[in-house]
């Protein structure tokens, strides 16, 4: 069998499309007949619903893919409240680690083609005193795709978090421009200034959409060429 293509996508900032991301490549990647599993390992922010804490941004994977998984493997550590996992977590009495996560995810149960895992947050994203979640995406051997969240100061932000995903040894094997401010001044300029400062390839510019069918308009911008 051929080896699985196992990619970690991380963002910015929170809140700059890394479940719209995450969700097209689902669709695109189905589309061109790969079997796929994504995952979100840890959410803050759950509401109840049937008597279990879920995310809407989980669930919004598990609509994507074609194979049905059950919630608690697709995000098997749900917080409740809408703040940094570790501050959730201590809240509710979890205790958040690399070897938490490792453990609730069992990436080799996963058989699929290509298995994406979505990140919480930015890269640094801590888990606890000393463990950040890239920490985990280190011990899984992830590759990594960059969303950034196109808005004023993103250069530096993309630049940073560029950066540090390198000196961690990881490959950086794509990055997504996703537009988040519909009035961000010269957009273009700013997202060629990105392109030449970032080896991987852009795989999509998404424009600012407002439409009940986000994912589906999105996925048109979406390029899984360099990917497979």
């Amino acid at each position: 069998m051929k080896k699985q293509i196992r990619i970690f996508i991380t963002g910015t900032d929170t809140d700059v499309g890394k479940t719209l991301v995450t969700s097209c490549l689902i669709e695109k990647l189905q589309l061109a007949k790969y079997t796929v599993t994504a995952i979100k390992p840890v959410a803050a922010g759950c509401d109840w619903l049937d008597g279990q804490l879920k995310n809407s941004d989980a669930l919004m994977l598990q609509q994507s893919m074609h194979q049905f998984i059950s919630y608690d493997q697709i995000n098997p550590i749900a917080l409740e409240t809408p703040i940094a996992p570790h501050i959730a977590a201590a809240k509710e009495d979890l205790n958040l680690s690399v070897h938490t996560l490792q453990q609730r995810c069992d990436l080799s149960q996963h058989k699929s083609d290509i298995l994406l895992i979505e990140g919480a947050g930015g890269w640094l994203v801590p888990l606890n005193d000393r463990e950040t979640l890239a920490d985990f995406a280190i011990a899984e051997s992830l590759e990594v795709i960059l969303v950034v969240g196109m808005k004023l100061g993103c250069i530096n932000h993309a630049m940073l978090t560029v950066q540090t995903i390198k000196s961690s040894g990881l490959n950086i094997v794509a990055w997504v421009a996703n537009i988040i401010d519909p009035d961000m001044l010269m957009i273009d300029e700013n997202i060629e200034t990105i392109k030449q400062r970032i080896e991987a390839p852009l795989i999509a510019t998404i424009p600012y959409i407002e439409s009940d069918n986000l994912i589906q308009q999105a996925c048109e911008y979406v390029n899984i060429a360099p990917l497979i």
